[in-house]
């Protein structure tokens, strides 16, 4: 695997047939089944690390996000990946870079796009310049995050990037919790009490499955999270899987949606709650 740290090695590098997972590294086993559906698919793999400053809110976690160049590139080289691209920040956002891409509407307004301001469009204005830079055939994009995926998927369709965007499952731990680098934010404590986000959506699609309505399964949904007071909710709803509005009713696809902090970090998690 070669590493490359500048666009122009970058471009000096690349082959064809590019299957391409943006990440900010602290690989997991989430970030390596991208890899692994990327390598399957494709005969050139490249991985991004990149810590995007234009995503993270004024008093988020950007300067302690957790960074080990040396150990994802171990696990990326063990992976088969050909080509790790780890710019620095400068190198991406060069002195007087004025540009960002936003995606407007609802997709982008509610739920994350609520609770962090900006976000998203920090996310946009970087995947659209990484796009540019790798041109790959196929991009990787983790269910975990599935409001960003939708907003991905939009910019592409939008803008006329010629690639594929590739939603993968999500990958848990044996009780459910969705992993995430910061998931090391988690003293053992909370981290016993962190599952109770999947089974709260797991609830809510119990109730689907018996025949319940959307209303009944979210009340089900506040009782389970009700159990741990140390998890302040931002936000729990059931929504359409295509635009993300909320539902009253069901309909195939349907997609639970939930988000809040404990005492050390903020996690979001979603579920398919009617097929």
């Amino acid at each position: 695997m070669r590493i490359v740290k500048s666009v122009a090695e970058l471009r000096a590098h690349l082959e064809g047939g590019v299957g391409f997972v943006p990440t900010m590294g602290y690989l997991h086993r989430g970030h390596l089944a991208l890899v692994e559906r990327a390598r399957a698919e494709n005969p050139f793999v490249v991985v991004s690390i990149f810590v995007n400053p234009l995503q993270f809110g004024p008093q988020e976690d950007f300067t302690r996000y957790p960074r080990d160049l040396d150990r994802d590139a171990r696990l990326l080289e063990q992976a088969g990946v050909d080509l790790l691209f780890a710019p620095e920040v400068e190198e991406i956002y060069p002195r007087g870079f004025a540009s960002r891409v936003s995606v407007e509407g609802p997709l982008t307004a509610l739920w994350e796009g609520e609770v962090r301001p900006g976000h998203f469009q920090g996310v946009a204005t970087v995947v659209a310049k990484l796009f540019l830079l790798v041109q790959p055939r196929r991009a990787y994009f983790g269910e975990k995050d599935y409001q960003q995926l939708l907003v991905v998927r939009k910019m592409v369709r939008d803008l006329g990037f010629p690639l594929e965007v590739v939603g993968v499952p999500t990958v848990r731990e044996e009780d459910g919790l969705a992993l995430s680098s910061r998931n090391l934010y988690l003293s053992p404590e909370t981290r016993k009490k962190a599952s109770v986000l999947f089974q709260a959506l797991s609830a809510m699609r119990a109730v689907a499955l018996a025949g319940g309505s959307v209303a009944e399964a979210l009340r089900r949904g506040e009782e389970v999270l009700a159990r741990v007071p140390e998890f302040q909710k931002d936000y729990l709803a059931i929504v359409h899987p295509e635009t993300l509005l909320p539902l009253s009713d069901w309909i195939r696809g349907a997609r639970g949606l939930l988000a809040g902090r404990f005492p050390e970090v903020r996690l979001i998690d979603n579920l398919e709650v009617y097929a």
